[in-house]
């Protein structure tokens, strides 16, 4: 295998589980120092024990700006640098507009935009000049997917930012990109699927490819993006999705 990131410091928050446990995996595997995060400690420590390589879970809500701080704290004292962030934490809820109150406003926005905003924000002082930022978008951000107005903006928002981020941070060579995923088989999806008969169907048919995607193809799309692979990739929205956006 190659070792595109030998010494590398790479951050995911919401690294224990799904998209974000795989892509850490696969960082680890190609000889990064990984960091993730995870809100729930048990869960955390079970994704450590996965990754393996020596990578470091450090429990924390990524919309929570001391516990942020709290995790580049720690990286700054072992390494005192970061290379690449996946700015992977996020939540998804289906809510009617009609029954929108400020909780759920509050919960999605605060995860899917704040966090991410403050993510990207406190790891630029580590930041190395030519460093990769990877943000987890999704199709939502690009199509009217009904009841789930405040999701779809959410993911809407994180695709400005790579556009805007881009711009603020081309002096530094630091390039900035999206991986937008359609429907893929983690541990969320499934629960809500399980719960709807008939959903995962009438999913798939919207699917030129016909099924879910895998979160290890989502997360072999991220690495692209955060590697030399993708060196002349900046702003961009790289969707995951089986042709769904496309077609």
């Amino acid at each position: 295998m190659t070792k595109r990131f030998e010494d590398k410091v790479v951050v995911i928050t919401g690294g224990s589980d799904g998209i974000g446990l795989a892509t850490a995996k696969l960082f680890a595997e190609e000889g990064g120092h990984v960091y993730i995060t995870g809100r729930r400690q048990h869960l955390l420590d079970e994704a450590v024990n996965q990754i393996g390589h020596g990578a470091i879970g450090v429990q924390g809500d990524a919309a929570n700006l001391a516990d942020l701080t709290r995790l580049y704290e720690r990286i700054e004292r072992d390494h005192n640098k970061v290379d690449v962030v996946f700015a992977n934490a996020g939540i998804h809820e289906v809510v009617p507009l009609e029954a929108i109150d400020e909780t759920h406003f509050d919960s999605i926005f605060g995860i899917n935009v704040k966090a991410m905003v403050f993510t990207v924000q406190k790891a630029l002082p580590l930041m190395a000049d030519g460093g990769a930022i990877v943000l987890n978008g999704s199709i939502a951000g690009s199509k009217g997917i009904p009841d789930q107005s405040l999701y779809n903006a959410s993911k809407a928002a994180v695709r400005s930012f790579a556009r805007s981020w881009t711009t603020d941070l081309k002096e530094r060579g630091i390039r900035v990109n999206v991986v937008a995923p359609g429907g893929t088989e983690t541990r969320l999806i499934r629960s809500y699927l399980d719960t709807r008969p008939g959903a995962e169907d009438a999913l798939n048919q919207g699917v030129p490819l016909r099924r879910l995607g895998q979160p290890d193809e989502v997360a072999r799309a991220v690495l692209f993006l955060a590697s030399r692979d993708s060196s002349f990739v900046a702003g961009h929205e790289l969707f995951v999705d089986g042709g769904v956006a496309a077609v």
